[in-house]
Formats: C-alpha cells, structure tokens, sequence
C-alpha cells in the first residue's frame, strides 16, 4: 500500500492512524493487540491497521490499505478480521472519515453485565460530543450486540440499527465502536464516550 500510495493523502492517513493508537493505548483501551483503527482515503479506499499489531507500539508500515470491499490492496496483506465492520460504516454513510473500535474495562464490564439491548446516558455535560447533540439535557442509547466471531452474521444483526445510532455501538464482552468525519472527531467520540462508561462503571460499584 505505501509503495503505491505515497502521497500526502496515505502520510497524513497512516500519522493519524499511529497517533489515535497511541492515544488509545496511553488511555488503557486497547491492551495486548486488541482493538482496530481506520480511516477513509480521498480515493475511497480504506488505511486500516494490520492485524496482530499492538497499537501503543503502532508505525505507518503496521498500517495497510483495503477496498472498500474489505480485501487488501497489496497481496500478502492481512487486516483485521473486523475490517467488514469498518467498510460497513463507510458504506452506510459518505461523510464518515475515520472509525475506532477498543476494548476498555468499562465497556467490556458493562456490556457483560447489563441485560437489556442497550445503555441510556442523560444529562451529561459530554453528550455534547456527538452529532446532533447541542445541550446536557438529553437521553442517548449505546445499542448493545451480542458478541459473534461470524463477522459478516454480526455486519448483518448491526446494518438495521445504523441509522439511529448516535454515540456508536458496543458489542458484549468486546469493545465499543465509534466513528466520525475525521479522525480527530472520531477520537473526540471515542474519548466522550470512554468518559461515559467509566462514569456508569463507577456510579454502580458505588452503589454495590
């Protein structure tokens, strides 16, 4: 991929793939080499981090380019398993520019314990950090999915949903999903909603 793209488009893809990995790594939500990062080049083709790869220790070579049907562009290549449900996103929606997927405590925790189909937050000040949203006085839903190693069943449980999803989605025992028109709002997100988590995490122990 970077012999054939070493343009300004793939360096400036590939830097923030590496930056959000580390971001996420210092943050504790990708541990050993769980986790996927994406983003959508101008040519419609997708730079998505190779499999296997840790995210905290991440490098442009450990980022390769897929199709938009998920298969690499370079022979030999290996992306993760989950790569369908990046290219499912940036088919649902043009304007979605980059998508993170990690593996917190709090998500995997809560996602595990909590038994109806999805966890409703209200009047967090954060809430403002997804689309649409421009007060604390609100009620979002984080759609929940159960966990599937079959990822194209799993692509298909999800598609009917993505039209109402506001904050991304989270599937049980996993990790959250969370996307945005670049990468920098994709993180944003992702950051918000980590917040969240870890603030209905720490709410019930309490309570316990």
């Amino acid at each position: 991929m970077r012999q054939s793209m070493t343009d300004g488009t793939w360096v400036s893809a590939a830097r923030d793939i590496v930056r959000a990995g580390q971001r996420m790594d210092q943050s504790g939500w990708v541990p050993a080499t769980a986790g996927n990062l994406s983003r959508r080049l101008e040519d419609g083709r997708i730079a998505i981090t190779r499999s296997g790869c840790h995210k905290g220790f991440l490098t442009e070579d450990d980022v390769i380019g897929v199709h938009p049907d998920g298969t690499p562009v370079r022979d030999g290549d290996r992306s993760s398993a989950e790569t369908l449900l990046h290219t499912q996103l940036y088919a649902h929606d043009p304007s979605i520019g980059a998508v993170l997927h990690g593996h917190s405590v709090a998500a995997t925790i809560l996602s595990m314990d909590e038994p109806t189909r999805a966890l409703t937050f209200s009047d967090y000040e954060i809430l403002k950090v997804f689309e649409g949203q421009t007060m604390h006085a609100a009620t979002l839903t984080l759609p929940l999915f159960d966990n599937d190693q079959d990822i194209a069943r799993l692509a298909d449980v999800v598609a009917p949903e993505l039209p109402k999803m506001r904050m991304g989605y989270l599937i049980r025992g996993h990790g959250v999903y969370v996307w945005g028109k670049d990468m920098f709002t994709a993180l944003a997100r992702l950051e918000g909603l980590e917040f969240l988590l870890a603030c209905k995490l720490a709410r019930l122990q309490k309570k316990g």
